[in-house]
């Protein structure tokens, strides 16, 4: 993931006519305009962004401009359908023992105040999200929004905690933003190989953490 970059999968505007056929089919009264499948997809946005319903729908006049398939209900609408809905992320059986990956990135979530910051060098303020991803099938495992100020190698033990939920993990690979005796320590007692990057001065003496010795 690059940093600032989000991804969308707008491939749900394909099944958009189908889905609604039917949902309005044998319905009395006023009919459905959005289908469920797009309210479940602006649902993840509100959820894993924490994106307010009105920015939400601008975000969608926005998408519009790309395409001109995409219906921005307004922000009262999606309230209401959003949260009719049970918005999780899925849980899904991934089968074999695997190897994931773990890394953060900052998400700019505002404009407000960029003068100010710009004329007196304030740092500006954004989201991290922390992911751990199978690094085969590059499916997300397990997945947190914090605030800038949450290291990431704080996140490690409670990513490896989610993502072991649906696999056996035999590996872990990280920048040196995972590198610490507790990190280490805790994917060892998990029978589970680390492989994070260390620093170059890093002292190849044990002091209680044998398997980090073994990477330096």
């Amino acid at each position: 993931m690059k940093r600032g970059e989000i991804l969308l999968d707008l491939r749900i505007l394909d099944r958009w006519d189908s889905e609604l056929e039917k949902m309005n089919k044998g319905k009395e009264g006023e009919q459905y305009v959005y289908p469920e499948i797009f309210i479940r997809f602006l649902g993840y946005i509100h959820v894993l962004f924490h994106l307010p319903y009105r920015q939400t729908e601008g975000l969608l006049k926005a998408l519009r401009r790309f395409d001109s398939r995409i219906q921005a209900p307004d922000y009262s609408t999606i309230d209401r359908r959003v949260n009719r809905l049970d918005v999780k992320l899925d849980e899904e059986d991934y089968g074999d023992d695997m190897v994931i990956a773990v890394d953060a990135s900052g998400i700019k979530v505002s404009n407000r105040g960029d003068w100010m910051r710009r004329k007196w060098k304030v740092k500006r303020g954004y989201l991290k999200i922390h992911i751990a991803i199978d690094v085969k099938s590059k499916r997300i495992l397990a997945l947190e929004v914090t605030k800038e100020k949450v290291a990431d190698g704080r996140r490690l033990r409670s990513l490896v905690k989610e993502a072991s939920k649906h696999v056996k993990i035999t590996k872990a690979i990280g920048d040196g933003g995972y590198d610490s005796k507790t990190n280490f320590r805790y994917l060892a007692d998990r029978g589970i190989e680390p492989v994070i990057r260390v620093r170059r001065n890093s002292s190849s003496r044990a002091r209680g953490c044998m398997s980090r010795k073994l990477a330096v």
